[in-house]
């Protein structure tokens, strides 16, 4: 199918020329913030690991952009994109990765995790398809309780190989679960090639065969058959409660996490990430074909890319200028009971009490 079915496509058609400029401007402040991120983590300012989402943007806004009231979502440890799509500020983002008391997780969980349950999104989660049960969980609970919704639950490359994935698959497929992993291939499991780190035929999402549920493969550099592959997906589960696995090929411009020093030269060439760059940048690839629609203009274009760097730059400030955490603030949000006082906090015995 041609890039121009996909912007012909029911959901795509539905797009006004003020929402396809909402989502470019969503990729924009996504990688700005990303930038912004990358910069303060060398610079010594944040803790912790940051795995930052450049060359990603458009798996994030697209799959997002289709989600209603009674849909949620939940990803990996490469979450901020996810955070930022879902409608969380930049503010609260920034702050949580400076470990301050303004941060969503109020300072307490960093890079790895942020969360809105507000907004429908249940967080980055460190530990390696520890997410994709926990999806399951959720789109149990939308047919629990016979809402129409689904749940994206996003996953890398490297998580397909683990136990967890496929115990999750095995009991979506069993009980008709509305849930949709979404498989974000950036072609490498940390600094293993896929062709290093897993066993497939034709693609990951082929996998699903095996367990009887629908697959499909997308690319990631298209915003438009994104959104139109993914839409098919959320309405199957919704309407239907069926399960899908969707494999998004994208890429990313830099290491694993910042620590990733070898990423350029290392088990990857140059040459090859800056391919990419030129040939399947999600932001630029969208630009043109904006421009082609004649929605979007090179003024538009650098307005927008103006008030995205303030932002982020404003977001920085704030969470520079914020408080940390107090050491009397250490044992809560531990336990929900015992910060609630209820009866169950009443019972047995708590290691901080």
């Amino acid at each position: 199918m041609s890039a121009l079915d996909f912007t012909s496509s029911p959901i795509n058609q539905s797009l006004t020329a003020e929402k396809k400029i909402g989502l470019y401007t969503l990729m924009v402040r996504i990688r700005d913030f990303e930038m912004a991120a990358l910069k303060s983590y060398n610079a010594g300012k944040l803790g912790g690991f940051l795995h930052v989402y450049i060359g990603q943007e458009s798996v994030a806004a697209g799959t997002l952009s289709l989600c209603g009231e009674n849909d949620h979502n939940i990803t990996a440890y490469r979450c901020h994109a996810h955070a930022l799509a879902s409608g969380m500020a930049m503010d609260e983002c920034m702050a949580e990765l400076y470990g301050k008391s303004t941060g969503c997780s109020k300072g307490k969980g960093g890079s790895m995790h942020f969360f809105a349950p507000d907004k429908n999104f249940w967080g980055g989660h460190g530990i390696v398809a520890g997410q994709t049960p926990l999806g399951l969980g959720l789109g149990y609970g939308l047919k629990y309780l016979n809402k129409e919704g689904c749940c994206l639950c996003f996953l890398g490359d490297g998580a397909v190989n683990q136990g967890a994935f496929h115990e999750s698959l095995n009991i979506a497929s069993l009980f008709g679960i509305p849930v949709v992993y979404v498989i974000e291939n950036n072609g490498y499991s940390m600094g293993t090639s896929q062709k290093r780190s897993s066993a497939y035929t034709g693609c990951l999402a082929q996998r699903a065969e095996a367990y009887d549920i629908e697959w499909d493969v997308i690319d990631g550099s298209d915003i438009y058959e994104v959104r139109a592959k993914t839409h098919i997906a959320m309405e199957r589960a919704r309407k239907e409660h069926k399960p899908t696995v969707l494999e998004i090929d994208t890429y990313r411009y830099y290491g694993h996490s910042v620590a990733d020093s070898k990423h350029k030269g290392g088990y990857r060439t140059p040459e090859e990430i800056q391919e990419y760059k030129d040939n399947h940048d999600p932001i630029s690839v969208y630009r043109r074909r904006l421009a082609a629609e004649g929605v979007l203009n090179d003024e538009l274009v650098a307005s927008i890319s103006r008030d995205s760097k303030a932002e982020a730059a404003a977001a920085v400030k704030f969470a520079e200028d914020s408080p940390a955490p107090s050491i009397s603030d250490i044992a809560a949000d531990v336990y929900w009971e015992t910060d609630n006082n209820t009866d169950a906090s009443k019972i047995g015995h708590h290691f901080f009490a």
